[in-house]
Formats: C-alpha cells, sequence, structure tokens
C-alpha cells in the first residue's frame, strides 16, 4: 500500500470515530448541540462586545420624577408713587397728588429635588432669596408649604424643609460615579411654569467656572433648561442624581445648548453642613493665587502644576505663616495642587483652627510651611447666573 492510501485510511478511520462519539453524545444528551452553539456564540459577544443605547429613558425618568417638585416663591413687592416730574423744584410748585403707596405680589418660578424623605429639598438660592412665602407641587399633585433651612450665595443652593408624608427621595450618585463628557444626561423641572418637562443632552464638560474667584465647578450640558429649571434634576441615564441644574447662557447672546449643573458632591456637602448648622463654613488661607506662567520654550509641559502668589492678605493665615509673593504653591496637606480652582476648593474645605503644611518653592527652592485657616470672611454675593438664567 502506498503512502497516500495508508494517510486517507488513516484520516477515515478518526472521521468514523469522530462521527460514531458525536452519535453516541447526541443519543444521550439530546441538548448538546444547541448547548454547544450557545457557548460558542457567547464567546464571540464576549470577545466583540457592543454598547447598545437603550431605545427609551422611561425607567430612568420613572425612578427620578417623583422626586423633583415645583416652587413657587412668593414675596410682596412695594411700589412706590409715581412722580409726575423728577426735579424736586417742580414737584413742589405742582404739587399733584400721586396716590398710594402699593404692594404688589411678585412670583417667582423654579424646581427642586427631595433628597431625604424627612423632608428636604435641594434647589438654587436665586429661586427663592427674599420669598415671604414658598409653596412646592408635589409630583403626585400634593401642594405644601416650605419654610428656608439655610443658603449658600457662593455655590447659589438653598435647603428648605417641608412637613408631609411619603416623600419620594433621590437617589444620589456617589463620589466614584463623577459624569463623564458623553455622558447622557437629563434635565426635570418646570420650564415656564408649565409642568413637569423632562430633556436629554450629554456633559458637554465638567470644572466649567462662570466666575474665576468663586468655588464653582459646574458640569455644563446640551439638555435644554429654561427659565423654572433653575433648582431641578440633572440625572443620568439610571435615574440617579448627578446634578443641580442652576444656569445657562441664553439666546439673548448667541448660544445655544450651554447650561450648567451644580456638581451633586458639591451640592451634597452644602446640604449636610447646612441641615448641621444652617449655614456654610469654609476655610481661608488669606493668599490670591494664579496658573502658574509656563513659556513655550522652557521644555516643561502646557498643564504645569501648582499655583503663583500673586498677593497675601496682610495679617492673614498665609502672611503668618511666611508665604510671600511670587511662591509657587505645589501641595496643600497630601494633596497636589493642579490648578488655581483645585486650590481653593481644597482651602474651602480645610477647617478652620487646624493647621496644614503648605509646601512649593520660592526662587527655586524647596520650601514647607504650616498654615492654620481661618474662617473665610463674608464676602459679597456671587452671580453664578449668567445671561438667561434660568
Amino acid at each position: 500500500m502506498n503512502q497516500a492510501a495508508r494517510t486517507f485510511t488513516f484520516v477515515a478511520r478518526f472521521v468514523v470515530l469522530g462521527l460514531a462519539i458525536a452519535f453516541v453524545i447526541g443519543l444521550f444528551w439530546p441538548g448538546s448541540g444547541a448547548f454547544l452553539r450557545q457557548r460558542i456564540a457567547g464567546h464571540e459577544e464576549s470577545a466583540t462586545p457592543a454598547a447598545i443605547a437603550p431605545v427609551s429613558y422611561a425607567d430612568a425618568v420613572a425612578q427620578a420624577a417623583p422626586s423633583v417638585v415645583n416652587i413657587y416663591a412668593n414675596k410682596l413687592v412695594t411700589e412706590q408713587p409715581r412722580q409726575l416730574y423728577s426735579d424736586p423744584v417742580l414737584q413742589r410748585i405742582f404739587s399733584v397728588p400721586t396716590g398710594p403707596v402699593r404692594t404688589r405680589r411678585q412670583q417667582n418660578l423654579g424646581s427642586g429635588v427631595i433628597v431625604s424623605d424627612d423632608g428636604y429639598v435641594l434647589t438654587n438660592n436665586h429661586v427663592i432669596a427674599n420669598a415671604d412665602d414658598i409653596q412646592l407641587l408635589l409630583y403626585d399633585g400634593r401642594v405644601a408649604s416650605a419654610k428656608v433651612v439655610g443658603s449658600d450665595d457662593e455655590t447659589d443652593l438653598a435647603v428648605l424643609k417641608v412637613d408631609a408624608g411619603n416623600l419620594p427621595a433621590i437617589k444620589m450618585t456617589d463620589a466614584d460615579s463623577r459624569p463623564r463628557v458623553g455622558d447622557v444626561v437629563l434635565a426635570i423641572g418646570n420650564p415656564f411654569g408649565i409642568g413637569q418637562t423632562v430633556t436629554m443632552g450629554i456633559v458637554s464638560a465638567i470644572g466649567r467656572q462662570l466666575n474665576l474667584s468663586s468655588l464653582e465647578s459646574l458640569i455644563q450640558t446640551d439638555a435644554a433648561i429654561n427659565f423654572g429649571n433653575s433648582g431641578g434634576a440633572l440625572v443620568n441615564a439610571h435615574g440617579e442624581l448627578v446634578g443641580i441644574n442652576t444656569s445657562l447662557i441664553g439666546q439673548a447672546v448667541g448660544a445655544e445648548g450651554i447650561g450648567f449643573a451644580i456638581p451633586v458632591q458639591s451640592a451634597r456637602d452644602v446640604l449636610d453642613q447646612i441641615i448641621k448648622t444652617g449655614h456654610v463654613v469654609r476655610g481661608w488661607i488669606g493668599a490670591d493665587y494664579g496658573p502658574v506662567p509656563v513659556s513655550a520654550e522652557s521644555g516643561l509641559p502646557s498643564a504645569a502644576r501648582g499655583v503663583v502668589v500673586n498677593d497675601v492678605s496682610p495679617g492673614g493665615p498665609a502672611a503668618l505663616a511666611g508665604i510671600e509673593q511670587r511662591d509657587v504653591l505645589l501641595k496643600i496637606g497630601d494633596e497636589d495642587i493642579l490648578d488655581a480652582s483645585d486650590l481653593r476648593r481644597h482651602e474651602a474645605s480645610l477647617k478652620p483652627g487646624v493647621a496644614v503644611e503648605v509646601s512649593g518653592l520660592r526662587n527655586g527652592q524647596r520650601f514647607a510651611l504650616s498654615v492654620v485657616p481661618t474662617q473665610r470672611p463674608p464676602t459679597s454675593p456671587v452671580q453664578t447666573q449668567a445671561p438667561g438664567t434660568p
């Protein structure tokens, strides 16, 4: 027998043996073929995963919407009598009765988010500022009065308390679930008083600042935010709260689809402090700082870290510790300083009276100093609202 015949015979034996084994397996295990096909198909799917977007966000809305309330903040506005003449001399010569002083009720629309089942509600400070009476329209149609527990001008947040039962608190995301640019988000609120409305968009950017001297680190989104949406919820595709809608840059300046929300982590910190003490306490080191200038020919990376001290408040904590102008600050405590806004947030979180080490460079030489922060002095209210604020 030649070589070709022997090879053919060898292959034929194994084919016959394989068919016999398959027959026996099929006889005693009828579903084996379908099982193997499923396993092979599952392996192929796991090897090439496909991210399929949901065809509906109704489940996310159903979870979050009951926690969003409509806010009607009312206040009495006094209207002075109208003068026919602005010149005081003419007013005395032609004294004409102008009528009595009148008062009228002014109503401000907004939204809020129930954040605890015992009645705490987060909203924007500019929605309820100077209000004499605050009414909430709940998702189930009930109307309840609310009182202000406390507010914070710098973050434009306020905490309300409502006495009502069966309040559905929204689920907040944790620190490990911060939104990313490109994430789908839903804005829920009461635009123009027409009733609860949901709009969809994505996270356009994070860490935005509308006022460079403020503590804000806003989420930018293209989800439609209109007048009345302020204080409402920005939720992710799972219905979890990621931010409190606060402002927008409107069409008055030619913008479209540029809205902002306060991150839930910042809102949670303000909420906890206001519930505990009625106000927000922030640390202060008494220095003004800005970005470190980096020359294009320096060879350093474009995203240089740290800040440069522009000014030191006389008698402040930084001055008492020995920090000087033109010092470059690189670290506060155990945390690296990324930029001015990052240091501003770290500074605000410091506990007054508790020393912290600040390290950096002075004339190219490393230094480390102990700074004892104090409570941040009162500042004028920070306007976090851009043109077209809802």
